[in-house]
Parts: structure tokens; sequence; C-alpha cells
């Protein structure tokens, strides 16, 4: 899937962006997975008063528009993660088959097998992203799954469990990612160390230790992605559009290697070594992402990341 001169980029670069990654059919069982999530959701939020009712030809993004602006806490119903704290049994989240089928997809796996080799886990660390325009955010919103993302690595946003871990990021465009609503941008260059954070609004690089040099954004049409190494600074721009910008960030590590986040699950998602070690089962998925909520809201919270909002980097 990547040519010599592409994994030369990524090593010279620590980025690669890569058109035509995911096939049509699997886009669009994701879109109608989560519009079906959505008809759903929507329904019930009628029901209890919270949004009016639905016309006849509303999209999805009309409804998470009508869902914003009535006040409804939507995002995490299509997440593929658990939140930082409040975990409890009810807390919402999504891992459906279509979604499983993106984070499985031949394509990506031959992408991270180039960079990784072949024995290769789906890393929990990973989110949707669907970011409304950015004038028709909540105010106080400061989550990086909704509004711009601050500039961080992601090796950096790990426990210190994965310090030595292989680990590649691919960032899945579901639509078109433009300058205009938000794509990505990265701060190019080869980098051996874990920079400085900090817990203000977001986890982010602190300002004295954001490498110079001018940021490269990473424009990238529906089906594309981003591939980029986990000590490659990288933030997203703000959505100046009038629409939503939906991508997924999903993240690989060596098999046997920790995820740096060992309290949610991983599965092994290739293995030329023991294919019969491969999950393939969505639903098996699904189980062990609830089976874990339900352990982590009956346990003591458990940090998400290593850095704390009075380390000394951040004074």
């Amino acid at each position: 899937m990547l040519t010599q001169a592409q994994q030369d980029q990524f090593a010279a670069d620590g980025f690669i962006v890569v058109e035509n990654v995911i096939d049509s059919g699997t886009l669009t069982a994701v879109v109608d997975e989560y519009a079906a999530l959505m008809d759903r959701l929507y329904d019930e939020w009628h029901d209890a008063g919270l949004v009016p009712a639905s016309k006849p030809g509303m999209t999805f993004f009309d409804k998470i528009g009508l869902a914003e602006r009535n006040g409804v806490d939507w995002y995490q119903h299509f997440d593929i993660s658990l939140p930082h704290d409040g975990i409890s049994d009810a807390t919402p989240m999504h891992h459906g088959p279509a979604v499983f089928a993106m984070i499985t997809h031949a394509n990506v796996l031959d992408m991270v097998e180039a960079l990784l080799g072949p024995e290769i886990s789906s890393n929990p660390i990973q989110h949707v992203r669907i970011k409304p325009p950015n004038d028709q955010v909540g105010k106080g919103e400061t989550r990086a799954q909704l509004v711009s993302t601050d500039w961080h690595q992601d090796k950096g946003v790990t426990l210190e469990s994965a310090n030595e871990t292989q680990m590649i990021t691919v960032w899945i465009a579901i639509n078109d990612a433009t300058i205009e609503n938000g794509c990505l941008q990265v701060k190019p260059g080869t980098r051996v160390d874990i920079l400085p954070h900090c817990l203000k609004t977001q986890v982010g690089i602190t300002d004295n230790y954001l490498p110079a040099g001018e940021p490269v954004p990473t424009p990238v049409k529906a089906g594309g992605a981003v591939v980029f190494h986990p000590l490659t600074p990288h933030a997203s721009l703000s959505n100046q559009t009038d629409g939503y910008r939906w991508s997924f960030d999903i993240r690989y590590h060596v098999t046997g290697q920790s995820s740096g986040r060992e309290q949610f699950p991983s599965f092994v998602a290739r293995s030329r070594r023991d294919p019969g070690s491969v999950l393939r089962d969505p639903a098996v998925w699904k189980d062990m992402w609830e089976t874990t909520r339900h352990t982590l809201a009956h346990s003591e919270v458990i940090n998400q990341h290593r850095w704390a909002a009075d380390g000394p980097y951040c004074a």
C-alpha cells in the first residue's frame, strides 16, 4: 500500500498523506451506521423534550446541529472510546460493525505493516471527531474531539508504560478535510523524545517546547488518511465553514507492547506469526468495551495520561 518513496518521506518528515485508502463501500457503511444511531437517539431526545420533532429530509448533520443548539451533549454517544472520568454503566459509546470493518480494513493494515511490521494490535486510544462549525460550538466547549486541537504528540497522551512502544496513528477522513474546515497541521521532522505537555483545557505541548518552523497543513479527501509518527507534533485548525468535518483517528501498536492505556481493550488486528489470534468478530470488540466500561465504573479512577496541570513545565 505504501511505496518506498512514501516510507522514506514518513521516516524523514514523521507523516504522510495517502489518498484513497478506504473504499466507498466501507465509507458508506460507516455513514449509514452513524445515521441509524442518530435517528434512534434523536427520537429519544425528542421524546424527552430536548429537541424539536424531526422533519422529512433532515440529515445526520441537521440533527447534530439541532442537538448542539438545544444543549444536548451528543458527542459521547458516537465516540469509540470512553471519557477521561465520570464513567458509569450508562456512559454511551459506539462500537459498531462498520467502524470495526474500517479499523481492520486491509488497506489500512497494509500501510501500518509497512511501517510497524506484521504483528499489529488495534490501540484503544482512538476517537471519532465530528467537528461542528466553530461559531456553533457550545460556550465553554474545550474537548479536542469537537473544537480545534492543541499541539500535542500522540505518545504524549499515553501513560509512561508506552514510552518504548512502536505506534502509528492513521487519521481517516470521512468527508473532505480542508484548511477551511479544520484539517490537521503538523510540525514535520524526525523526533526522538516526548516533549513536555501540560494539562490545560486540553493536553498540549508546553509553549516553550513547541518546535520552531511553519506548520504544514494536511488536507485530504474523504477516504484518505494522514499517517503520522507518535512523536510528530500535530494540531488541528478550527472549522471556519458552515459544515461539519468528520474523521476518525485510529491507532495501532506492535502486538505485545504496551498500549499506553492498559485499562482499555486492545485487540490483534493482523498477525503473520499467529493468524488465529486475529479478532474478526465486531460483536466481541463491542463486548470488550462494554465489559471495560462496567469494570471502570466500579473502580477507582485510573489516569489516562501522564501530565498534571501543575507540572514543572506548566509555570
